[in-house]
């Protein structure tokens, strides 16, 4: 056995050598053994009421193989949840507690964040608590605060501290006002990994866009909006593909979307942020995305990079 390959890529390579597959080393076994992997950035726990059992087949349906679960922080009357609106991310999901449990009792198929509502004294305590329970980041930032308030440099101080990214959800005038001064904040912790997600992120791919209001944009997209200049000038920043939201600036113009993901190959991530029980067909947002994926992806290669590489080496996952 060569000197640099561990026994469990010995052993990958053995079985997959057995069933026909043509290897050459414990590296090509590894590359092999990956190569149908899906991590899913973007999940959570009894979305919209969702069954925990559902939620397993859901993933499997779809065909991840690893799930990031993403929790609510805990329901409190306060600014930053727009007095009890917005508990449970504004669609009744788990907290960390029941994330946690999931992925205990799935091990390397689940894996959990931490979170909690940023303006609450104990939110770092919260959330380093899980952190140091194998917390692989803190998200889903989704909450009524200012993206540069004292709450949140706090939270990317821990961040920062435990080497973990931040996933942070962009809705104009609801969740973390401010993009447009983001830059900031990425230039003030630029060890700090932050993913962008949701509406108000994704409608500012195009560099016309300047109705911060309409959430939704269609039609053609002119390259080098803000949330692309975000992308190409920090290495810091990434870019979670989940969500109507997601989907929608992948689809509502297909000549802008292959030399997207060509531009930005190692800073995307697949996630699915869908609430759906079927994980399959054109109800499930997610399965959408990943078709979506498929589709317009220049190469194999960077297809591979958005489904699986990015997401493993940014959050670390074995």
């Amino acid at each position: 056995m060569n000197d640099h390959c561990s026994r469990r890529e010995f052993l990958a390579t053995s079985v997959l050598a057995l069933t026909g597959a043509a290897l050459t080393g414990c590296a090509t076994g590894a590359t092999a053994a990956a190569a149908g992997r899906i991590i899913d950035i973007h999940q959570h726990a009894s979305y919209w009421g969702r069954p925990d059992a559902v939620l397993l087949q859901h993933q499997r349906n779809m065909g991840v193989t690893q799930t990031i679960l993403l929790p609510a922080g805990r329901p409190v009357n306060s600014a930053a949840t727009h007095g009890g609106k917005s508990n449970g991310l504004q669609a009744g999901c788990a907290g960390n507690e029941a994330c946690y449990q999931i992925a205990k009792a799935h091990p390397g198929a689940y894996w959990f964040a931490a979170n909690e509502v940023p303006d609450l004294p104990e939110a770092t305590a919260e959330i380093e608590a899980y952190l140091k329970r194998g917390g692989v980041m803190i998200a889903e930032s989704k909450f009524g605060v200012d993206c540069d308030s004292s709450a949140m440099q706090r939270i990317y101080q821990l961040a920062q501290h435990y080497d973990v990214p931040v996933l942070m959800h962009w809705q104009f005038k609801m969740y973390n006002y401010g993009f447009e001064r983001f830059y900031k904040m990425l230039e003030k912790y630029p060890r700090v990994n932050f993913i962008g997600h949701a509406q108000t992120w994704w409608a500012n791919v195009d560099k016309n866009h300047h109705d911060q209001s309409v959430l939704y944009p269609k039609g053609p997209i002119t390259p080098g909006g803000l949330t692309e200049r975000y992308l190409a000038d920090y290495p810091n920043m990434y870019g979670d593909l989940s969500a109507g939201s997601g989907l929608n600036a992948l689809t509502r113009d297909p000549d802008f979307t292959p030399g997207f993901f060509q531009r930005h190959q190692d800073k995307l991530l697949y996630g699915s942020d869908c609430k759906d029980h079927a994980g399959q067909g054109e109800e499930c947002q997610g399965a959408q995305t990943l078709a979506t994926i498929r589709k317009y992806a220049p190469s194999r290669k960077i297809e591979r990079k958005l489904l699986y590489d990015n997401a493993q080496r940014l959050l670390r996952l074995r």
